[in-house]
């Protein structure tokens, strides 16, 4: 799971460097049991493993925000396509007023996105 999370930050423009092998891991360790208790299961599941990755992501993201040792310029937060129409061609970005609510954006959705999921692989406690 660590070179995946390695390679989903990378994705974002942010290059992992030997400080924060402990943290990755310690986030592995947090969301992974936080899936095995509310799922009340033993393993991750291999319908829940990206949103696996992608909530360690948000963890580490935030933790670095919060701690000062990223800042908003140093992810990618490039506008996404909103919406595109076919006839005389029009392309709507999704632009945020700032780059801080885009990136907040980003790590709520990385954090959250897939928790809905969960019941899927949710098993009974006795």
């Amino acid at each position: 799971m660590y070179k995946d999370i390695i390679k989903r930050l990378a994705s974002f423009g942010y290059t992992v460097v030997d400080t924060d092998k402990w943290l990755i891991n310690f986030l592995i360790n947090k969301v992974t049991n936080e899936i095995k208790y509310k799922c009340n299961i033993f393993k991750i599941p291999d319908g829940l493993y990206q949103i696996a990755i992608d909530m360690v992501c948000g963890e580490f993201l935030l933790g670095k925000k919060g701690s000062g040792q990223l800042t908003d310029s140093s992810i990618n937060t490039d506008a996404a396509i909103k919406q595109i129409k076919e006839g005389d061609t029009s392309i709507t970005y999704a632009v945020s007023d700032s780059v801080s609510a885009t990136f907040d954006g980003l790590i709520d959705l990385l954090m959250n996105y897939g928790k809905s999921q969960f019941i899927t692989f949710r098993r009974l406690r006795w």
